[in-house]
């Protein structure tokens, strides 16, 4: 077992004045993230399922092809290997699932979101 409080984890700045967390487990991790609004995170897409999770703010996801926006109380699933990118409508918190872990997250290879272009 583990415990930790979400102030008690470093935060990683990324593109567009993104903010993160990330806490894992053995198969599964959570990733805590702040986006100012207007900040955009590039399509993308990865192994793991990702469940994403809105607590303030709203989100507009491209997924597949498909737009939809996630506000707090809403939950979005979205399968392995499917293209995806947000854009943050307003100051958002949201709290992303993933299971595999995501891997390209913790080694700092995910230049998708940590690279100005």
């Amino acid at each position: 077992m583990s415990f930790t409080s979400w102030e008690n984890v470093p935060e990683d700045t990324l593109i567009q004045g993104i903010k993160r967390r990330v806490v894992t487990g053995d198969k599964v991790m959570l990733g805590r993230l702040t986006f100012p609004k207007g900040a955009k995170v590039p399509a993308h897409q990865h192994e793991s399922e990702q469940m994403t999770q809105v607590f303030e703010g709203a989100l507009q996801f491209e997924v597949d092809g498909e737009t939809v926006i996630v506000r707090p109380g809403d939950v979005l699933f979205i399968p392995s290997g499917v293209v995806h990118s947000a854009e943050a409508l307003e100051d958002t918190l949201e709290i992303d699932a993933f299971g595999p872990i995501r891997t390209d997250w913790l080694d700092g290879s995910d230049a998708y979101i940590r690279d100005e272009k």
